[in-house]
């Protein structure tokens, strides 16, 4: 089957060009202009006038929930809501209910990922058993079984000997080592950013050190063991400048970092409310400039949304007891595109590659980029026109974020995964 998009401006070799763009079954088949003329039998034409179309993005940081959790998230309903965001490409997380830390679980999980999943799902699978333990896990098995990475995201990897050990066994297979960095002994009951806000809210703190400490730990074994090492959400000015520091010293550590921690701040937060309680928190307005300094000077190698679905019951009342997590998929790069490149923080280049091309390259994924023989992931984005974060457009069961009702550009019109539609917002004549 052919589809053809045209009219729109597309973002080629890091800049923007009016050209169409011929898709043939699950592939990019040919860029040019006017290639209505230049092929026949096309099956289907979308009008792209007023739009941009871009790589598929790539999230690599999302959690579904399934199996397990399934009154969160589902993997349908989270693929899809990736897809309402534009995304084409995702890694999930493995805090799920069995834990994918042998190849059965891990196979299974896969299994279920192939069949409901509307974008292209890569598993993570854990780094020790049940996700909690000490004892690690098959790496070799389960990388024959399909991971692309592995991580106990969730919680941190409190024991260094556990950390070195993976680490060498990440190594030896040649794939990832991801983490979620948080020392639990530092954590002393906190829900939310220590400082002058959580004192008045008269809420328990959470130390920038819980993070800033494991990290150099971790970075220090990373350069021993030649790992790759991807630190998850990246929070802190102390994070930002140890990793500036480790890559310049050669080791090999790429980040992320995550849309809420780049917009907001914990003086945000006005009263006790729960879907204000993220893990990181949200910290301090110096943290966040850390943050922009390090995406602009490449420090921080891409944007993940750390897509955190709960149900409306976990995220109700004190944060002292809700949930730790807020959604992101389906909001990402509109708030992105609206608060950081409108306002010449970012430009729209260095979003796109951010957000596609440069969690691709290092994870290693055949996507982020429109090339001919490439599969047909695309994003088709109105930056022209605002509108407003509905809670009724969510396709998320997650709701749990504080970005309902804000004025956005850049909303997701068209998302084609290996060049079928998963989602469209085209008006209809």
């Amino acid at each position: 089957m052919k589809k053809l998009i045209k009219n729109g401006t597309l973002f080629l070799n890091h800049t923007f060009t009016q050209q169409d763009l011929l898709i043939e079954d699950d592939k990019i088949k040919a860029i040019g202009i006017d290639l209505a003329d230049e092929f026949s039998d096309i099956d289907l034409i979308i009008d792209a006038e007023g739009l941009i179309v871009t790589p598929g993005l790539v999230d690599v940081h999302v959690h579904y929930r399934e199996p397990g959790f399934e009154y969160k998230e589902t993997i349908k309903t989270g693929s899809l809501a990736a897809a309402h965001g534009g995304f084409t490409t995702v890694g999930a997380m493995p805090n799920l209910d069995p834990v994918p830390d042998t190849v059965a679980h891990f196979e299974e999980i896969k299994r279920r990922n192939k069949k409901d999943g509307q974008v292209h799902i890569q598993q993570y699978a854990a780094i020790t058993k049940d996700r909690t333990s000490e004892e690690l896990v098959d790496f070799e098995g389960l990388k024959k079984a399909g991971a692309f990475a592995f991580t106990n995201d969730g919680s941190g990897i409190q024991t260094a000997g556990t950390m070195y050990l993976a680490m060498k066994e990440a190594a030896r297979v040649k794939l990832p080592l991801v983490s979620h960095v948080e020392d639990n002994s530092l954590l002393f009951g906190g829900v939310m950013n220590e400082g002058v806000r959580a004192k008045n809210l008269g809420l328990p703190g959470i130390m920038g050190i819980v993070e800033s400490s494991q990290l150099a730990r971790d970075l220090m074994l990373a350069q021993k063991t030649g790992v790759h090492y991807h630190m998850c959400h990246v929070s802190t000015k102390e994070s930002v400048e140890l990793i500036r520091i480790a890559k310049g010293h050669g080791i090999n550590v790429t980040c992320e970092v995550s849309p809420h921690h780049l917009l907001l701040t914990d003086s945000d937060i006005h009263m006790d409310n729960g879907n204000y309680k993220m893990n990181p928190p949200l910290r301090t307005e110096d943290d966040r400039l850390a943050l922009i300094e390090g995406l602009l000077d490449g420090t921080i190698d891409m944007i993940a949304t750390d897509h955190a679905p709960h149900s409306e019951e976990e995220k109700q009342g004190s944060m002292i007891d809700a949930a730790f997590g807020i959604t992101g998929s389906e909001t990402a790069f509109s708030l992105l595109y609206t608060k950081m490149v409108k306002t010449g923080i970012l430009t729209l280049t260095q979003l796109i590659i951010l957000m596609s091309e440069n969690p691709a390259k290092t994870f290693n994924l055949e996507s982020g980029l429109l090339e001919p023989g490439m599969m047909a992931d695309i994003s088709l984005f109105d930056i022209s026109h605002e509108q407003t974060i509905r809670e009724s457009d969510y396709i998320s069961k997650g709701k749990n974020t504080s970005f309902t009702g804000q004025k956005i550009y850049g909303t997701t019109i068209v998302t084609m995964v290996s060049g079928e539609i998963k989602y469209d917002n085209r008006k209809v004549e």
